[in-house]
């Protein structure tokens, strides 16, 4: 019996233990690990949008025959769209007023964070 008693006795201490060594490790690591502050939510701001990562590689495109005189060209391109990338089809189009010019969009990792610019006629 005095056996069994000590053998529950160091079963009961071992379990203690084992808490404060994995309360104390978990405390400690939360002193010692340097945490990324979170990109800023996904709001355009200026044209620019925040995104939570880079987009996926271009995806080839073939240019096709313009539809008349006066169109441009809009080669395709990753948009974020508050979630996730997702690809905009090249087309053609016409400036909205004369010597308008297309300006693509574009990607750029500024300040830790991922940032979408969106392209537009300027």
């Amino acid at each position: 019996m005095f056996f069994k008693e000590e053998v529950i006795m160091k079963k009961s201490d071992m379990i203690k233990f084992g808490v404060l060594i994995s309360l104390g490790a978990f405390l400690g690591a939360g002193c010692t690990v340097q945490v990324a502050p979170p990109p800023p939510p996904a709001v355009a701001v200026s044209g620019e949008i925040y995104a939570q990562g880079p987009p996926p590689a271009p995806i080839y495109e073939a240019q096709v025959m313009a539809p008349g005189p006066g169109f441009v060209w809009i080669g395709g391109g990753w948009v974020w769209g508050g979630s996730a990338w997702r690809w905009e089809t090249g087309r053609w189009a016409r400036p909205p007023y004369r010597g308008a010019h297309w300006v693509a969009h574009q990607y750029v990792y500024r300040n830790g964070h991922h940032v979408f610019v969106r392209g537009g006629w300027r």
